[in-house]
């Protein structure tokens, strides 16, 4: 399974300085002005996917679900890593569980089984 795995997807916060009518949509839940900005890198941390332009407001699973409507593509049977931001019911995308610690010792305990 850990074959499958082509890479990491996370959002960003890239500031913003839209037309002062916009400023309410572009304020992100840090009270700062930004765009939410979506990418995907491969494990040798090349990027291998950007969206840009969206309201800080806006949700990484928002975000996300542009991405798959328009651009985004995620061969069958490989899946991304990402945060407990995206949908966890996707079967493309695996991600971790919410409010849970994840340490290297316990990844490198996985690996010996």
């Amino acid at each position: 399974m850990r074959d499958n795995a082509i890479g990491a997807i996370d959002g960003s916060h890239i500031p913003a300085a839209p037309p002062r009518h916009e400023h309410t949509a572009y304020r992100n839940r840090k009270g700062f002005l930004s765009q939410n900005c979506l990418f995907t890198c491969d494990f040798g941390m090349q990027f291998t996917y950007t969206l840009t332009g969206w309201e800080g407001s806006a949700m990484d699973a928002c975000v996300f679900q542009d991405a798959c409507a328009s651009s985004l593509v995620i061969p069958q049977g490989k899946y991304l890593l990402g945060d407990a931001g995206f949908p966890a019911s996707l079967p493309n995308l695996l991600v971790l569980y919410r409010s849970t610690r994840y340490h290297l010792a316990e990844w490198r305990q996985a690996s010996l089984r």
